[in-house]
């Protein structure tokens, strides 16, 4: 069985840990508090439209002229 001292020991020990977990869940409460108003803001920020492509340009295509009719020799 422990004893009294102990016990009083045990129980500042987990009120110690108590203390910081309570401050670090302030903390993170607080840091969700943030990123959510930050959330709402970029939802409400206008979207950038997306640009539009250009389109490759075309190569030009060189027919190749037709060879002149051979003449007859006379």
């Amino acid at each position: 069985m422990a004893t009294a001292n102990q016990i009083k020991y045990r129980i500042g020990q987990a009120k110690k840990t108590m203390v910081t977990l309570n401050k670090e869940v302030t903390a993170t409460k607080a840091k969700i508090k943030n990123l959510e108003s930050a959330l709402k803001k970029a939802k409400a920020a206008p979207k950038a439209k997306p640009k539009k492509k250009v389109a490759a340009k075309k190569k030009r295509v060189i027919k190749k002229k037709k060879a002149a009719p051979k003449r007859k020799k006379r």
